[in-house]
């Protein structure tokens, strides 16, 4: 088609304010897709069942629509700081961006993340200020706080003069003026044409592609995905790879995929300016480039971020191991983490010293708990040991990962939040209340080290009402002043059994729960947080004895305190070193990797204090 007629373009934007939805409602207004198609309520961009779940995109996706005579590529990237790679590497590929921005809490950690890379690679931005009919929306602010973030990253004059749209993506409608409400989202259609270029094409230059990212195809095999930035592809074409290490491939073009709604389809050839899936070769990796091999060009290559943290996957060896789950093998897990590899760029695996386990390594907490949850939904057991701090040697010296974190807050916990933070020296960077002051926004400079365990910690604290977000900042010299982490104490059965009412009574005296009754347990499975920071060993299985009046459970059930929820990312925050999660298609366990509680104990004077 007409290049002039071609928009690319991103839309980037902090986790949750609306950035998904936005791109249904642009869906659904071309006629894409229609409505009726799906659920109420259903997001269509969020295709997998963790996303719709968790309300944040984990992989970024591209799709096309049409809009009068042009057609528009849209990749709806990642918000989440973990996934903050494939931002960076989508925004490579197009030729400008829709920065969202909710219209109460305006830029936040992520927005900044986004933008600078954005800046940095001169990109004309739009400014999309959603949720305008919030009745708490701060118009006016929001759009003067963006302002700043432009100067603050050292925007362009043009940068600088960004238009605005005015939306409520819920709704379905856009406007250029607050004060005059929309009907649909033509205004942003409008905008985006007017405001962004259309690619610059080269098309009598030799092939160039860099690939930005990597699709997997049962029958095409593992394909690259980027933008044609000079010349042409089309089926069965010569080409060559250049890897960013000076290897050199020769290859045909097998199959060229562009993007036609919400799908790939095949396509017999594709221009330059186009986004396209490229099948060729076996092996295919981010920052190659595809071109012509009698007039190769290689393209700067892209860096892949570097993970910082890593945990052991295992088979599952615990006493309730091959009840709940159909791949329990270590071949079985090898091969499912080999095959994440082929298009999970950010993560690692190494073999260790035991043929059952694996050293995974990934860009947070939340990178690693999404394989994690996507394995056991898949049917996998495995077992999880405690996530912990990759270091780096720079020139020499020992560097650990630096995060900025975003804490929004009730006012009433800010000594809470500064004493916390203090403790694990956190840099306070900025502080502010809302100007009605029953809200505090934090922003502290800090160590991994120093983030692991915080959630859970600071939504016990503030009664779960801190909102919490980091996203990576850079490796600095490691700070050897920073307290251990802090100690726990677990509750501990001592049996094999079901957990009883009685026994749940005394044992919620000597900290919280886990678990209620009637629950299957072992030896070695903790089933609480003890009050104190020392192991507690219990038999949480103890019946007491009945009589003819009346009945354990009428007597004690009432009284049993609910257990607290332990989801999959608080169990990994809550893993203390000497214990494992187990993970199944139906359960969580925590447990200790010593069950005995004597040999644990022996363990424990062994390595000393």
């Amino acid at each position: 088609m007409d290049s002039t007629r071609l928009r690319n373009i991103a839309i980037i934007a902090h986790v949750d304010h609306g950035k998904t939805t936005l791109v249904d409602a642009m869906l659904r207004h071309t006629k894409t897709v229609r409505g009726a198609m799906l659920p109420e309520g259903a997001l269509i961009m969020d295709s997998m069942d963790l996303e719709r779940e968790k309300g944040i995109t984990i992989r970024a996706k591209n799709c096309s629509l049409r809009y009068g005579e042009h057609k528009i590529n849209i990749v709806d990237t990642p918000g989440h700081a973990d996934f903050g790679g494939e931002v960076e590497r989508t925004l490579r590929m197009v030729d400008g961006a829709l920065l969202l921005v909710d219209a109460k809490e305006g830029p936040m950690p992520q927005t900044k993340f986004v933008l600078r890379k954005a800046i940095g690679l001169g990109l004309p931005v739009i400014v999309v200020v959603n949720k305008i009919d919030r009745p708490d929306a701060r118009i006016d602010d929001v759009v003067n706080r963006t302002f700043d973030l432009f100067a603050e990253l050292n925007a362009s004059s043009v940068q600088l003069d960004f238009p605005i749209v005015y939306t409520s993506a819920t709704q379905g409608t856009a406007t250029r003026d607050p004060a005059k409400p929309g009907t649909d989202v033509s205004a942003l259609f409008e905008t985006i044409i007017e405001r962004i270029p259309s690619p610059t094409v080269k098309p009598e230059e030799p092939l160039q592609l860099l690939v930005l990212a990597l699709a997997y195809d049962a029958y095409k095999g593992k394909m690259g995905i980027g933008k044609i930035h000079a010349g042409s592809l089309r089926t069965r074409q010569p080409i060559l790879r250049l890897t960013p290490d000076g290897r050199r491939e020769a290859g045909t073009v097998t199959a060229v995929l562009a993007y036609q709604g919400l799908e790939r389809i095949v396509v017999d050839d594709a221009d330059c300016g186009e986004i396209v899936a490229v099948a060729g070769f076996e092996e295919i990796g981010i920052g190659d480039t595809i071109t012509d091999p009698e007039r190769p060009v290689q393209l700067p290559h892209v860096a892949i971020e570097e993970p910082t943290l890593r945990m052991t996957f295992a088979v599952n060896k615990s006493p309730f191991a091959g009840r709940e789950g159909r791949y329990v093998t270590s071949r079985a897990l090898r091969e499912r983490l080999t095959k994440e590899l082929e298009t999970n760029v950010a993560l690692r695996m190494a073999d260790t010293d035991r043929a059952d386990t694996f050293l995974v390594s990934g860009r947070g907490e939340l990178h690693l708990a999404v394989l994690i949850e996507t394995m056991r939904r898949e049917g996998f057991e495995l077992e999880v040991s405690q996530p912990e701090v990759v270091y780096r040697d720079i020139e020499g010296v020992q560097c650990e990962p630096y995060e900025m974190l975003s804490i929004d807050v009730p006012a009433a916990y800010q000594g809470v939040i500064i004493e916390e933070l203090g403790r694990r020296r956190g840099e306070l960077q900025e502080l502010a209340q809302t100007p009605s002051g029953g809200e505090l926004h934090a922003e502290y400079l800090i160590t991994t080290r120093g983030l692991l365990g915080l959630k859970s910690r600071l939504l016990k604290q503030t009664r779960g009402t801190a909102v919490i977000h980091h996203v990576f900042d850079a490796y600095e010299p490691l700070v050897d002043t920073l307290p251990p982490s802090e100690p726990h104490g677990s509750l501990v059965s001592t049996e094999d059994g079901v957990s009883t009412a009685y026994a749940l009574l005394n044992a919620q005296d000597r900290g919280e729960l886990f678990i209620g009754p009637g629950v299957p347990v072992y030896q070695g499975m903790v089933v609480g947080q003890a009050s104190r920071d020392r192991d507690v060993d219990l038999n949480i299985c103890k019946q007491k004895k009945l009589t003819n009046v009346r009945s354990e459970t009428a007597e004690t059930t009432e009284m049993i305190t609910l257990p607290r929820e332990m989801t999959l990312e608080l169990c990994l925050e809550y893993l203390g070193p000497d214990e494992l999660l187990e993970v199944t298609p139906k359960s969580l366990r925590i447990r200790k990797r010593i069950a005995d509680p004597k040999r644990r104990l022996r363990a424990q004077r062994a390595e000393g204090p």
